[in-house]
Parts: C-alpha cells; sequence; structure tokens
C-alpha cells in the first residue's frame, strides 16, 4: 500500500510517515518505486521491468511473472501498463490462483484514450504494412481523424 494509505491506516500523520521512510527509522519494510511512489509493508523478492507496447501478449517478462507460482503479489504502476485490454480477466485468473494484482495509480488518465487507439492503429498498421512505416501511419490516421473533429 502506498505510505499515506499505511499512515492514515496507522493514525500517523503522512508527513511523519515520509521523515519515518527518509530517516529510515520506519517500523515496517518501505521501498520506493523507480515511479517515486513509496511502497509500505510489502517484502520485495524481485524487480521486473519491461519496455514494450500493452498490446504485446508475448512480453517474456511479464509472462514468466504470469508463470511463476511463487509471485503473490505484481505491483504495476498503471492498470493499462500491463494490459490494455482484458486487465479484469488477469486479475480474475490471479485471484483464482489466491494471487493479486497490485494497481499503485488505479485513476484513469483522460487522454489515455487518444493513446489507446494510436498504439491500436500502431499495432495494426505493423501487421499490415510492416514496423517501419506503422506509427507513421497510425499517426497521420489519428490527425485526419481529430482534423475531421471541429465541434
Amino acid at each position: 500500500m502506498k505510505l499515506a494509505e499505511w499512515a492514515r491506516r496507522n493514525g500517523v500523520h503522512p508527513q511523519t510517515a515520509y521523515r519515518w521512510f527518509r530517516d529510515g527509522t520506519m517500523p515496517v519494510p518501505a521501498r520506493r518505486l523507480p515511479s517515486g511512489t513509496i511502497m509500505v509493508d510489502m517484502v520485495v523478492s524481485r524487480v521486473v521491468t519491461e519496455v514494450g507496447p500493452a498490446l504485446n501478449g508475448r512480453r517474456k517478462r511479464f509472462l514468466g511473472l504470469l508463470r511463476d507460482p511463487n509471485v503473490t503479489t505484481i505491483v504495476v504502476e498503471h492498470r493499462d501498463r500491463f494490459a490494455r485490454f482484458g486487465a479484469e480477466y488477469v486479475e480474475a485468473a490471479l485471484a483464482a490462483q489466491g494471487r493479486r494484482l497490485l494497481v499503485v495509480d488505479p485513476a484513469e488518465v483522460d487522454d489515455d484514450l487518444v493513446r489507446d487507439v494510436t498504439e491500436i492503429l500502431t499495432s495494426l498498421c505493423a501487421r499490415l504494412y510492416g514496423r517501419r512505416g506503422a506509427a507513421d501511419r497510425a499517426s497521420r490516421a489519428v490527425a485526419a481523424a481529430t482534423a475531421g473533429d471541429l465541434s
């Protein structure tokens, strides 16, 4: 859980909890994620980072986490970073195995819709035309679609 949430649950002011974290006197294990978020009360056995589109179903490191039954909790910064669509199915499958997915920032960003459409178009254009011009074709398609919508 986040440091501020831990502080509220334990009757401590969030700034006091942050000071404890900064001074190294936290009564429970705490760790700062690469995004800057401080996670409390979680033992981290391994950190896996992977760069690639969330639409790619062949991400080796992420699939390795899903296949490993010793991994009980998978922490992601945003829900759409691990799967653009069908995240609920992955969460349900993990829950059925007694595992869980912890999303650090569960809020949806409003401009993600345009990013999602661009990523989908890029993926589909890459399949049709090859990787080289896929991003350019997708960006031109999004520009054409948004230019026609002047309402």
